[in-house]
């Protein structure tokens, strides 16, 4: 007990600090109105914040749709917001769950930072320049709708995880690199998410690790490559406009909202949220297709819908893999 006192002090303290110097920018930059004029990100962190640290989304998950679908930003602004939002938050939440010492996949997160330390910058340098911004709202719709088809088909399966397969530990670092490496930069460079994601489904399909394991250190991940993400574009391409404005109205409610939904979920289960919140991508997936349609033409609808099956029919392949590994870890072991 005293030991655990002493790791919720030191979350207690970075609370201090960030408050401290939130605070002190607020105040000495004369920024109230700003935050009133950005109160509508803020409420939607809310709800964010809870996203990030209970399932393995990081709220830009719900930043990047509020911004680009909802406010009519450029999907530009809506990846830079979330770097920036998530490297509070995720970072938050991230402290929050190293103070309360969770059980974490360590090998294949120490891995996958390695490679999303090489991916992410690599991506934000050279591909996501040269992405159409219709092809950055579509990528994200795509993802995240496969990503809730998945959950919607194989939520039990998936919560009835008890712990990783011993015999997938041979893909500890190779998979772990590799996922950090290319979805760093790809899907995390353009859009700003999505990398905690494909490793929590990597770890949960492949592996079958225990939700109790994977979905903490997918929160890990999106903090270390959120943090990597906004340095790179601080110091080589620059932030875009705005972001500063939504980051510090949002800021203040996903340091501590992260972490509540963290502490919230170990009480009321990870499974009646992750089933909501896959409800929230197939959803967000059709407004996306509504508000493109116009541009894409519904031949390119199709396509998309298309994409959604293949991301699942590749999910389907990793869940039948982790089978053949859980058989032959059982062989062994009798």
């Amino acid at each position: 007990m005293p030991q655990q006192k002493t790791k919720l002090w030191i979350f207690a303290a970075w609370l201090a600090v960030f408050y401290s110097v939130w605070l002190g920018i607020v105040t000495m930059g004369n920024q109230w109105q700003t935050l009133r004029e950005h109160s509508g990100i803020a409420i939607a962190m809310a709800f964010g914040s809870y996203v990030a640290g209970s399932t393995p989304m990081g709220g830009g998950t719900v930043g990047f749709p509020i911004l680009v679908l909802l406010f009519g930003e450029p999907p530009n602004l809506g990846r830079d917001f979330s770097f920036a939002v998530q490297s509070i938050g995720m970072t938050s939440a991230s402290i929050f769950i190293l103070c309360r010492r969770q059980p974490l996949e360590w090998v294949i997160l120490r891995w996958s930072m390695l490679g999303s330390l090489l991916g992410t910058p690599l991506g934000i340098l050279f591909l996501a320049p040269h992405v159409p911004e219709t092809a950055v709202k579509i990528l994200f719709a795509i993802v995240w709708a496969s990503f809730g088809v998945l959950h919607l088909r194989r939520i039990r399966d998936i919560c009835a995880n008890v712990g990783e397969t011993p015999a997938a530990h041979q893909f500890d670092r190779k998979v772990g690199f590799s996922v950090g490496l290319l979805a760093g930069g790809t899907v995390a460079a353009v859009t700003g998410v999505g990398i905690d994601m494909i490793l929590y489904s990597v770890m949960v399909l492949l592996m079958r690790a225990d939700l109790r394991g994977a979905i903490p250190s997918s929160v890990l991940i999106m903090s270390f490559t959120s943090l990597i993400g906004i340095l790179t574009k601080h110091l080589f391409t620059g932030i875009q406009p705005g972001v500063f404005e939504n980051w510090l109205a949002a800021a203040p409610i996903v340091a501590l909202g992260a972490p509540l939904g963290v502490f919230i979920v170990a009480k009321i289960g990870r499974k009646p949220t992750l089933l909501f919140v896959a409800v929230l991508c197939v959803a967000q997936f059709l407004w996306t297709m509504q508000q493109e349609a116009s541009r894409i033409g519904w031949g390119g609808v199709g396509l998309c819908a298309m994409a959604v099956a293949m991301f699942n029919v590749g999910f389907e392949w990793l869940w039948r893999v982790g089978d053949r590994l859980k058989r032959r870890s059982a062989l062994i072991s009798s």
